[in-house]
């Protein structure tokens, strides 16, 4: 087991504790209802179940199982995943909400990869056993458009173009209040968080990190923001906002307002991967890709720009 220790931060006060864990460690709801329901978790060294209630400035204590090294993949069907593009080197799926892209420690929900197994697609074996195909990854909380190599060529060729910055990768984000200037590039360098490990931050010491971006709507409460990542860091256009004082709608973790995030019934940030645009790695043909908004942004943006005042 390995002890971990985290503050409950402001935007989770009153939260359960189980959803309060989903949110700080990624875990699914159910493993975490299964900690707590182990007797792993405390709050201010008091025992708490699933349903207690944190509260600001607590401290969780969680007995986390220690992992294996690699986490097998298991082919599990995944409700709502579609298959946006797809030849024999190449498979775009557009991710809903809720779905990892590989298995790892500490996350028992479902996967791109195993959704990928159980409709027997073939994807490359370059990688990790539990990753193979991955060239990029999207959080659990971020829907939207995510490539995936079949054959060896195309892993190879996507990781390339990746790391060289070539893939036209666009965003939509629901930021809090009215970013200004309404077009700008925020080049400020992300790593760990010094005080919490769930966490990224800007940070002196992080590795470079640029996004670029534009207001597309200003609305009563939030800006529609479209965003163009130049790099791929963790949870990056989530800091980097948050860094701007403008945090996604119903992001908790980075500052967002949890009054609003009630308000418009959302429970992950509203950010969506809309938009993929690269060079094929084997034909050299070029491949782009368009996504909707999901329902539950969709209804989120729809009931900030009528209902909320």
């Amino acid at each position: 087991m390995a002890l971990r220790t985290l503050p409950v931060p402001d935007g989770l006060a009153g939260e359960r504790v189980d959803v309060a864990l989903g949110r700080m460690l990624g875990f699914s709801r159910t493993q975490a209802a299964e900690l707590a329901a182990s007797g792993a978790v405390h709050l201010d060294g008091r025992e708490v179940g699933k349903s207690d209630r944190v509260t600001p400035g607590g401290w969780l204590e969680v007995d986390v199982p220690e992992a294996p090294s690699s986490t097998p993949v298991v082919a599990e069907p995944v409700e709502g995943m579609a298959i946006a593009y797809e030849d024999d080197d190449v498979v775009v799926i557009d991710k809903p909400v809720g779905v990892a892209a590989h298995p790892s420690p500490g996350w028992t929900g479902p996967t791109v990869v195993g959704a990928l197994a159980a409709a027997g697609y073939r994807v490359s074996t370059s990688g990790a056993a539990e990753r193979q195909g991955i060239v990029h990854r999207l959080d659990v909380g971020t829907s939207g458009l995510m490539a995936v190599a079949k054959s060896e060529a195309a892993y190879t060729g996507l990781k390339r173009a990746f790391k060289e910055r070539t893939v036209d990768k666009v965003y939509h984000a629901l930021a809090q209040g009215h970013p200004e200037p309404t077009t700008g590039t925020i080049d400020a360098p992300i790593g760990r968080h010094p005080h919490h490990d769930y966490r990224f931050a800007v940070v002196a010491d992080g590795k470079p990190s640029v996004t670029h971006y534009e207001v597309l709507e200003m609305l009563p409460a939030a800006s529609l923001v479209e965003v163009h990542l130049e790099t791929g860091r963790t949870h990056q256009i989530r800091v980097h906002l948050s860094a701007l004082r403008h945090p996604l709608v119903g992001d908790l973790t980075y500052g967002a307002d949890p009054v609003l995030a009630s308000k418009v019934g959302l429970e992950r940030q509203w950010l969506h991967a809309m938009r993929l645009a690269f060079d094929h790695p084997v034909t050299g043909g070029r491949v782009e890709v368009t996504s909707e908004y999901p329902a539950d942004l969709q209804d989120a943006l729809e009931v900030v720009r009528g209902a909320y005042s």
